[in-house]
């Protein structure tokens, strides 16, 4: 009886232990090596074509991805057109884009491979891409990601992490997709990119953020004079506008992180026992930065992807399928 119940355990541990090789092996970075064994090249192509025509873009196709998974998963959710998507939820809309550009790297990917290369994949190969070419790091994407079938207007709206939020309410929502701490600070420094409008800072202007140095301050309230309707634009990293660096987390030891939710990272009373020293390390080890942000990435493209039967491969990354 005693050899009967001991096998019976090394049975059930067997069957977790490859329970859980299979979860982690859903995605792998060869999975269309024989279905569609040019897409990375094609993606960075059509990349490359959007980054020529406005650097801007590599900010946006990063923030697609990143703003993809927080809600659904990885599953393409905020490419879907509708009074009803994710797009029109109030952290993204006038503020995604680059939807025209997946329309083209989808354009393109379908006429070498039709039916094959999910949308959610796209997203994700994209945005590595974006950053590799803004002189950032490189990473092996995981793939086998496919579509899902609905979008979620009230989890975008609820999920995505807000730029005037407090810092343990941003770490909570990290962690409810399944990211640290570290993650929150490495994946932060994809503003070393990118631009925000003047509506997404404002509560820093009026009253003046003591937390903002002075000459920041100025220029910031001639950019964005109280009177506009906040729709200007201006450079998330200060000086240092479209290249992929540790410049970002140089400003916030300095005062000049743009948002809130970037200078909290290191002002604020929480990030003392929470941030702060990453941010410290980052602002003087580029390499560092680097490696975790390229880690992170990983892990936030592995959120709750749709694999196997389930989802769709979208024809058109904007609608399901007929």
């Amino acid at each position: 009886m005693k050899k009967s119940n001991s096998f019976c355990c090394y049975c059930l541990v067997m069957i977790f232990f490859t329970c859980f090789l299979a979860s982690r092996s859903q995605l792998t970075s060869d999975f269309y090596k024989t279905t569609c064994p040019n897409v990375l090249s094609i993606v960075r192509k059509e990349v490359q074509n959007a980054l020529k025509t406005e650097m801007r873009m590599a900010a946006s196709l990063l923030r697609l991805h990143f703003h993809d998974c927080f809600v659904n998963g990885c599953d393409a959710s905020i490419l879907l057109d509708g009074s009803d998507g994710e797009k029109f939820a109030p952290p993204n809309k006038n503020s995604a884009r680059g939807f025209e550009v997946v329309d083209r790297i989808k354009s393109s990917v379908e006429s070498a491979c039709s039916g094959v290369v999910s949308c959610a994949d796209i997203l994700a190969i994209a945005a590595r891409d974006s950053v590799l070419l803004s002189g950032g790091p490189t990473w092996r994407v995981p793939l086998g990601r496919r579509d899902g079938l609905v979008a979620n207007q009230s989890g975008a709206t609820d999920g995505l992490p807000s730029p005037i939020e407090a810092l343990d309410k941003i770490i909570t929502k990290f962690a409810n997709v399944g990211l640290n701490v570290t993650d929150v600070v490495s994946l932060s420094g994809g503003h070393t990119i990118g631009q925000a409008r003047c509506i997404t800072f404002s509560n820093r202007l009026s009253p003046p953020d003591s937390t903002m140095e002075t000459s920041m301050m100025s220029d910031l309230q001639t950019s964005c004079p109280s009177n506009s309707d906040g729709n200007n634009t201006v450079a998330l990293d200060r000086n240092s506008i479209d290249a992929f660096d540790n410049h970002y987390f140089q400003n916030l030891v300095n005062s000049k992180g743009l948002l809130s939710s970037d200078q909290i990272l290191f002002s604020s009373d929480e990030a003392t026992t929470t941030t702060k020293s990453l941010v410290q390390s980052y602002s003087t080890n580029s390499d560092l930065f680097k490696a975790d942000f390229a880690n992170s990435m990983i892990k936030m493209g592995n959120i709750s992807p749709l694999t196997g039967s389930s989802g769709e491969i979208r024809k058109n990354c904007r609608v399901v399928n007929s």
